[in-house]
């Protein structure tokens, strides 16, 4: 009889509950909050800006064109000119004029003549400059917009190992909800079996109520663990599809997986600490403070930049156009009070980022060794909790056969039942740790999904 109630328990342990309703793999879970997460759009965007920057460096190595047009007019001409024809004539002209000319003209160059112009007009013209040496601005600028974007792409590989990680943590946490409910279902079957046997068991007059009520106290023990446990499921699947981007809420986690617990091999935390995109970013940080560096070097050395322009005006009511070609040379003089300055300012920052990544590769690497240490204390509760099930299984079936036989009492029996859901509730508690800190592990040996 016991027998029976054992193999069900185990089939109810592994038979899937709420027909109908939609049923997610950890993959398929993983697949979608990788596509739909909000997490990784921000992440994506973040490269997108970061590939657009490095796009935008490039244009400085081509010549900067400009072009400019105007048109004025002005109450007054802005060039005035007064003459005095007679101040200007020769004396020894005077006499043939006089002879030649009619007296009103000759009047006429007697009084003074005023003149305006550049009243109104039209300017433009368009310009190329090419910069020739710029003290290493624009190739370290662009070295550094290269290296920003290595660095938004390393943040990607972080938010995908923190997607999957959150991801695995509400998975196995939901999947060792719903087999605890199983377990419950099973041992509730036992439990309406035992309250059947007491009942008539003191019809007949061999047993006492005091069993009966013993029963119907676990069966209330047992239906308020219910009413958590799933209060405790409708949350994570809340969680779950927030995480994940689901439509709905009304589904179930399946394990598909057929991981035989094994230990995964182990690498020396120096070699796993310099595999993290962590250890990745922190390299990229002091490269980058040294392009920094190099970039404030090249504002306080001159600059030297060649170029060609086409020009056309027209001010003096007639048209002229004209091409020109240029070379400029700019040398900062008293910007070098305060760039050497800003320039021990950088190195000094490129200090920090050496020492920032001399400390945080030996926290990398004290990571990767407590991963490993978790992951084996992880392992090994799982063995110690399958033996705890079994010798709990046994227990179970002798309590049951000295209870039958009147050699134990109902309270003992009920203890061995109690024990056994408690060995089968740790077997899952620590399958589900070991799930978690496996990936923990992965991800602390540089390894993406």
């Amino acid at each position: 009889m016991m027998k029976k109630y054992l193999i069900l328990i185990m089939l109810a342990m592994r038979t899937t509950t709420l027909l109908g309703q939609s049923c997610y793999s950890l993959d398929q879970l993983i697949d979608s909050a990788l596509q739909r997460g909000y997490a990784m759009r921000t992440a994506q965007h973040d490269i997108d800006a970061a590939r657009e920057q490095r796009k935008e460096a490039r244009t400085h190595y081509f010549p900067t064109v400009s072009a400019t047009g105007g048109w004025f007019n002005t109450t007054d001409g802005m060039a005035r000119l007064n003459l005095n024809p007679a101040e200007v004539i020769p004396e020894s002209l005077v006499p043939v004029l006089q002879q030649s000319l009619p007296a009103e003209a000759l009047a006429a160059l007697a009084n003074p003549v005023s003149m305006t112009m550049m009243k109104d007009g039209v300017i433009g013209g368009v310009t190329a400059l090419q910069p020739v040496f710029a003290g290493g601005q624009i190739i370290n600028g662009n070295r550094l917009a290269g290296v920003g974007e290595q660095v938004s792409q390393l943040k990607m590989q972080l938010t995908t190992n923190q997607v999957v990680l959150t991801t695995e943590q509400y998975y196995w946490q939901l999947l060792s909800l719903q087999q605890k409910l199983k377990t419950i279902d099973a041992v509730d079957s036992l439990l309406a079996s035992l309250n059947k046997d007491a009942t008539l068991a003191i019809q007949a007059g061999i047993a006492m109520r005091n069993d009966l009520l013993q029963v119907q106290l676990r069966q209330n023990e047992l239906q308020s663990s219910r009413l958590k446990l799933g209060n405790g499921i409708s949350l994570l699947k809340m969680m779950l599809a927030q995480h994940c981007g689901l439509r709905d809420t009304v589904f179930v986690c399946q394990n598909t997986s057929n991981d035989p617990y094994t230990m995964p091999q182990y690498v020396a935390p120096d070699k796993a600490a310099r595999s993290t995109p962590e250890y990745q970013l922190l390299q990229r940080n002091v490269q980058a403070t040294e392009l920094m560096r190099k970039i404030e070097v090249g504002k306080n050395l001159p600059t030297v930049a060649v170029g060609a322009g086409y020009n056309y005006h027209n001010v003096l009511d007639r048209g002229h156009s004209f091409g020109m070609v240029m070379a400029t040379v700019t040398v900062p003089i008293s910007g070098w009070w305060g760039g050497s300055h800003a320039i021990k300012r950088r190195k000094i920052e490129r200090i920090k980022a050496e020492e920032q990544l001399a400390d945080n590769t030996q926290m990398l690497q004290i990571r990767a060794q407590k991963a490993w240490n978790d992951l084996q204390e992880a392992f090994e509760q799982i063995t110690i909790a399958q033996r705890s099930i079994d010798q709990a299984q046994e227990n179970l079936r002798l309590q049951r056969d000295f209870y039958q036989v009147g050699t134990s009492t109902m309270s003992d029996l009920l203890e061995a039942q109690l024990l056994y859901q408690q060995a089968c509730d740790r077997h899952t508690d620590a399958q589900v740790d070991y799930q978690i800190k496996l990936v923990t592990y992965n991800q602390s040996m540089g390894m993406t999904r």
